[in-house]
């Protein structure tokens, strides 16, 4: 049994990124060489990773540009690398997305577009169509990164509100073949709804668009609200002609890497279990339901028998109830599970986002246990105060237990893990 859980869940974290880690994922599936050009295009924040394990696995001339978060660029020699802003999009993002879709202008059928997407692209491509500005994109993003909704369902509204989501960047591209090779964040795995599917469309209509927009009440632009009345809005469905001839290639995912987190706690001798590598919902909920299960473990030896390691993947949501404090969806979730084993002393855990960054802080996850919400009130800080004021990033700062590991260059979402001694 290990001695230093926080090593020991680093250990894991890293193991689960390798996994998805291009220059593995990327050499096992390249297409065959084209006639004629070959075009890169790409968005999301391990997109510069991707783009430099594509040159150096590419024989042959290659041209292209990608676009990923400030900060999480990448030495390239042929692909272009171009940084904007997230999760909020900006300028950057604007020109970001304009560059791609001149790249793939008056292409022939003897041509090849090669796109590299992972999670984070939806905010990093701005791309309004019709009189919607910059402005109301932002507008849209905020009011759907604060309403609690699941990424199915904003992908499922940002493609109805963009010249470049929901498969128009590969329409742009026709008649040349595209070939997505896609590392997913979804729960799911569904690739469509990656960066909200630049070039992979899905059947989802601006109909379905407007029921998440009442189902979670969005404020949004009156711009945006008269484009969703209008034909214009519709995206490409999956049997338009135009891509009859793609390739879509998953080639990361949670599920694969939860797996390699848990091969690598059985090497060194913890017997692992996966709950689920999609669970959604309220991060301060699943992290109530964690404690639970975890609880039920160390008091009753079930469903499990410890010692155990229990894994899940997804991606969880915090719906905004008072701003003001600081945080992302990993942090709110250890901090609730914290406030529920609070004082059961077998139990340990930590959660983090496997792209280096958990919201909008400078911080993957944290790490907690049983003696973590003593010692906030030790500090002089009420742990349920906290997790109200969804200042969980604050509650662990003052810990010391945040986990910063840096950008990581892949995405495949969320890694939590509890250790239950």
């Amino acid at each position: 049994m290990t001695a230093d859980p926080k090593a020991f869940f680093e250990s894991l974290f890293h193991a689960a990124v390798a996994a998805a880690d291009p220059k593995t994922t990327i050499p096992a599936h390249l297409p065959a060489r084209p006639k004629g050009r070959t075009v890169v295009i790409g968005a999301g924040k391990g997109a510069a990773q991707m783009a430099q394990a594509f040159e150096e696995a590419w024989d042959g001339p290659l041209e292209g540009a990608v676009v990923t978060r400030y900060g999480y660029g990448a030495p390239t020699e042929q692909i272009e690398v171009i940084e904007a802003a997230h999760p909020v999009p900006d300028a950057a993002g604007l020109k970001g997305a304009r560059r791609l879709l001149d790249l793939v202008q008056d292409l022939t059928e003897d041509d090849l577009v090669v796109a590299l997407v992972c999670g984070g692209g939806s905010a990093l491509l701005p791309a309004p169509p019709g009189e919607l500005t910059l402005e109301d994109e932002i507008a849209i993003n905020e009011a759907l990164l604060a309403s609690g909704a699941p990424i199915s369902a904003m992908n499922t509204v940002r493609k109805h509100f963009s010249a470049i989501k929901g498969g128009r960047l590969a329409a742009a591209a026709h008649p040349a073949r595209v070939v997505s090779l896609i590392v997913s964040d979804i729960p799911g795995d569904d690739p469509a709804l990656v960066s909200s599917g630049p070039t992979v469309p899905n059947t989802a209509t601006r109909q379905d668009a407007q029921a998440v927009i009442e189902a979670y009440g969005l404020q949004l632009p009156e711009a945006a609200l008269r484009h969703l009345q209008s034909t214009e809005a519709d995206a490409p469905q999956p049997d338009d002609p135009r891509f009859s001839r793609n390739e879509v290639h998953v080639i990361a995912s949670a599920a694969r890497s939860l797996e390699a987190a848990a091969a690598e706690a059985g090497r060194q001798g913890i017997n692992a279990v996966i709950l689920s590598d999609a669970i959604e919902g309220e991060a301060r909920e699943i992290g109530s339901v964690h404690a639970a299960i975890a609880r039920e473990v160390a008091l009753r030896d079930r469903p499990f028998a410890k010692p155990v390691l229990m894994l899940s993947g997804g991606e969880t949501t915090v719906t905004i109830r008072e701003k003001g404090g600081r945080g992302g969806r990993n942090t709110e979730f250890l901090l609730s599970l914290a406030l529920g084993i609070d004082g059961v002393e077998s139990i340990s855990a930590f959660a983090a986002d496997t792209d280096g960054i958990d919201g909008s802080e400078d911080n993957a996850g944290a790490f907690a246990d049983h003696a973590t919400a003593l010692r906030l009130r030790k500090a002089g800080h009420d742990p349920k105060t906290l997790l109200a004021k969804h200042d969980a990033w604050g509650a662990f700062d003052v810990l010391g237990d945040l986990f910063m590991p840096g950008p990581t260059g892949t995405n495949v979402n969320d890694l939590r893990a509890v250790l239950v001694r």
